[in-house]
């Protein structure tokens, strides 16, 4: 909490980091949220679609990360640390410049402030609104999901010790998007952001005097 305090009281400081599984809307929320506040977005995945575009692979198919290219960089991912060594090291400089907000799995364990937020959503959600961005079988977007997902947190828990969507604990706000709407959910982090990160302290009223 003190270092969110800190955050809060130094405007051109402030970082933000969203982070939620495939499915979730991090990413389309995120970029709105960046908007509103006047703060620079930067996402860890599409740094590492770059690295994968200077690779070889063709990132502009929709849904590409839970497509068969996107799950092979995953292994490649897997067997080499250097990409996302790369991509965290970029993003912890931005994180420490400040007026960021960062779209990342892997902020919210490495940079030590900001305000952190997770986005859940059941499988079952979160594989219905893929099914539906990425125009797949539902059936087949749930394979998709299980099989990112499974070799992702590999890569982290074998990176950096942390298990992806179970170990919340660097987070300071969690948020259940099951039942909401995209607009409901940014209503409600709007308010979380403006209530918490960008409040203003009231001053301090003075002590009565005893007549």
């Amino acid at each position: 909490m003190a270092d969110t305090q800190k955050t809060c009281a130094q405007p051109n400081k402030t970082v933000l980091c969203i982070s939620g599984l495939a499915g979730t809307g991090k990413s389309t929320l995120a970029k709105k949220l960046a908007q509103k506040y006047n703060l620079q977005y930067y996402s860890g995945g599409d740094a590492l679609k770059d690295l994968a575009k200077q690779e070889g692979y063709d990132i502009s198919v929709q849904g590409w990360w839970e497509r068969s290219d996107g799950l092979n960089f995953l292994k490649e991912r897997l067997a080499d640390p250097k990409f996302d060594r790369a991509v965290d090291a970029k993003l912890l400089e931005y994180a420490k410049q400040g007026n960021v907000l960062l779209d990342s799995w892997t902020m919210p364990w490495l940079f030590k402030g900001g305000f952190k937020i997770w986005l859940d959503a059941s499988v079952e959600k979160r594989a219905m609104r893929v099914a539906e961005r990425d125009q797949l079988p539902f059936p087949e977007a749930c394979k998709m999901l299980e099989e990112k997902e499974k070799r992702t947190k590999e890569i982290y828990k074998e990176l950096y010790g942390f298990d992806l969507g179970k170990d919340l604990t660097p987070f300071d706000f969690v948020l259940d998007t099951d039942n909401l709407t995209a607009p409901q959910v940014f209503e409600v982090l709007c308010h979380v952001v403006d209530s918490i990160v960008f409040s203003t302290p009231k001053p301090e009223e003075p002590e009565p005097k005893l007549v």
